[in-house]
Formats: C-alpha cells, structure tokens, sequence
C-alpha cells in the first residue's frame, strides 16, 4: 500500500492534533517517522492527500472511528511479561499484600497497559500470595485493537522473553505451539478498560487508587503535558498512595506532588500527604 507525502507545513499540524488528543509529542527531526505511520492509514482511509485527512480529523463529526484508527497505528505496544519484574514483586509485596492483610480491598490500575502483560504478571504475584481475588485491578490502554487482544489473554513468543521466575510460567501460563494462553481465572481479574491519559472525565470516571503503574509511557509526551498527566495521577491515588514509573523514568525535575522514596534499590513516588 502507498504512502503520501508530508510537508513541514502538514506535519505541524497534524503533529499538533496529534498531542492535543492523545499527548504523543513528533519533534520535527520525526516527521519522516510520522509520514510512515500516518501516510498508510491515510491512503487505507481513502485521503491521497494528508492536508484533506487532517481536515477530516479535525472537523468531520463522523472522523471519532478513524481517529481510533489512527490511534492503532501510532502507539507503541511494546511490553511483555515480568518486565522491570523487582518493581512489581515490590508493588505486591510492600504494598498490596499488607494491605489485604490489614482487611482492605486495594486497588491497582496498569495505565497505557497495552496488551495486558504487566497486570497480569501483577496478577501471578497475587495468586502466589493468596490475594487474586482481594485485589481490584484495572488496566487502561487508548487503543482498542490492542484491547481487545489483551481481553483474549492469547500471546505470541515474544511476550516471555524474559523469564526470572520459571515457576510462574508453568503455573499461569499455557504455551501451544507459538501461542502463549493465560489461565481464565487469571484473565478474569483484570478489568480492562478503554481509557485517554489526557482526558481528565475518563481518568475521573476509574476512581481512586492505592498504586498506580505507569511505566514506560512518560518519555512519549513534552514536559508540560507530563506535568498535567502526573496531577492527575496524583489525583486518582489515595493519600499516600505509590506511583511506579519505567526504571529510567525520573519524575524529580518536575517539582511533583509527589516524593520519591527508595526500597532495596527501587525507587517509586508517594503522594504528597
């Protein structure tokens, strides 16, 4: 399939529809990597021109499923099974364990979850401890296509690249062939849901939470559309509940609410009280 060409002109406004929807910042140096993604799904829609698909985006009241469209072909759905795996055994074990034990229902959310490796490897770590069903987990992601995979809970290899704990692959998880099956009781504890970072009533509408995981997705946006993405994580955690960013994610140049605290070597934030 062909592919259109995109001027400095176009790519600044298309680049901007871009971040003002779903926060993903294109520096100019990316507007060849931009005219990869976008020009494919421009010609499948049936545009030879991304000036009339970028006024169709931005003014056409029926343009919401092709926007999702687009979605689809910009996100980055790179994640596997037991990655930065120390984070989550700490997120289970300093956090949502004693919390059960101490006769609450904590909630975890997984935001831009992807396909939904991270929850369940979340989900493993309960399991070991006794705790699946004491612990509310929702995992949010904007793309629908990669949804409705992470629903079927089938993979494909890639997803257990690595593999720290052998255990609990041969306990959760079913490998056929090439295919990589999650146990259905497993599956049936994450509450998967569609979910805009920057759309402060869909945030609003997961409720609050005693850990937030948003790993691996800051580096995507400017800093002041991740200053705006923190409050409102902030927002959605309960007093001094944990937010997990990726390993070489820092939040201290933001000047957050948020502290930073360290436990064996991993560092997360607690919310300012």
């Amino acid at each position: 399939m062909g592919s259109l060409s995109l001027s400095p002109q176009v790519f600044a406004i298309l680049a901007s529809l871009i971040e003002e929807r779903i926060g993903i910042h294109y520096a100019i140096s990316e507007r060849e990597i931009l005219a990869e993604k976008i020009g494919p799904r421009a010609v499948e829609a049936g545009f030879d021109s991304l000036l009339d698909y970028y006024y169709f985006l931005r003014y056409d009241e029926g343009a919401a499923r092709e926007f999702d469209a687009l979605i689809d072909a910009l996100v980055v759905n790179e994640t596997y099974f037991f990655r930065e795996f120390d984070q989550l055994q700490l997120v289970v074990d300093h956090f949502l364990v004693p919390l059960v034990k101490a006769g609450r229902r904590p909630r975890v959310w997984s935001a831009a979850s992807s396909s939904g490796e991270e929850a369940l490897t979340v989900a493993m770590l309960l399991a070991e401890n006794g705790c699946l069903d004491k612990v509310e987990m929702v995992a949010t992601d904007i793309s629908p296509r990669i949804l409705a995979r992470a629903r079927e809970g089938v993979f494909g290899r890639r997803a257990l690249r690595q593999v720290p704990v052998p255990a609990l692959v041969e306990r959760y998880l079913q490998t056929s062939g090439d295919a990589i099956r999650v146990r259905p009781d497993l599956l049936a504890r994450v509450d998967y849901r569609r979910a805009n970072l920057f759309d402060e009533g869909q945030v609003r509408a997961l409720g609050t939470f005693d850990v937030i995981l948003c790993r691996n997705v800051l580096i995507y946006f400017r800093e002041e559309r991740v200053r705006m993405l923190l409050q409102r994580l902030a927002n959605a955690l309960v007093p001094q509940g944990a937010l997990f960013v990726g390993a070489s994610e820092s939040l201290l140049r933001f000047g957050t609410a948020f502290l930073c605290e360290e436990r064996s070597g991993i560092f997360y934030y607690r919310k300012s009280p």
